[in-house]
């Protein structure tokens, strides 16, 4: 399957960029989980709180297809994409990422240059953004990870840390 690493080709690809004209925020994770893999979505497990914190800030609504949260999303300036483009990762843990491979998040913003904040999905995406990817002159926040394993931090508290890319889009 296409993005699915396998015993013979452990090394996965991850997903495109995703972005309407003009985008002011990238969000960035580290890698899509298996499942966001085999659904060639962005944030494709149900479990993840992603599409659900965007519904409390944009009024996107989470049950809508994929194709139209995206659509909305980029309708309101919000980018998406990882901060690795390949790797080797059994399973879907962050911790069993190996052989990184970034993306070129610079190229991207040069090619953006509306973008005035990089929001990084949690701890792993801001350690490897800053190892990795880092673009100078564009403020970069982390924000707590949407994923299921970070079931401590409870969903409103989310919710809160994640206003900060509405309120950039409200103030540009």
């Amino acid at each position: 399957m296409d993005g699915i690493p396998h015993p013979t080709n452990p090394r996965a690809p991850g997903l495109r960029p995703v972005s309407g004209c003009g985008p002011r925020v990238l969000v960035l994770g580290s890698f899509p989980s298996a499942i966001s893999l085999a659904h060639r979505e962005y944030y494709g497990n149900p479990r993840n709180h992603f599409w659900q914190i965007m519904e409390a800030l944009f009024a996107i609504p989470m049950n809508f297809p994929y194709p139209d949260r995206i659509a909305r999303l980029a309708d309101r300036g919000v980018a998406l994409w990882d901060v690795i483009g390949s790797c080797e990762r059994p399973g879907s843990a962050d911790s069993r990422i190996r052989d990184p491979v970034p993306n070129d998040i610079a190229g991207f913003v040069r090619s953006h240059k509306d973008i005035r904040l990089v929001a990084l999905n949690g701890s792993t995406a801001a350690r490897l953004y800053h190892k990795r990817a880092e673009v100078p002159g564009v403020p970069a926040v982390t924000l707590p990870s949407t994923s299921p394993a970070n079931a401590a931090v409870p969903f409103a508290e989310k919710v809160r840390a994640w206003e900060v890319v509405a309120e950039q889009i409200r103030d540009t």
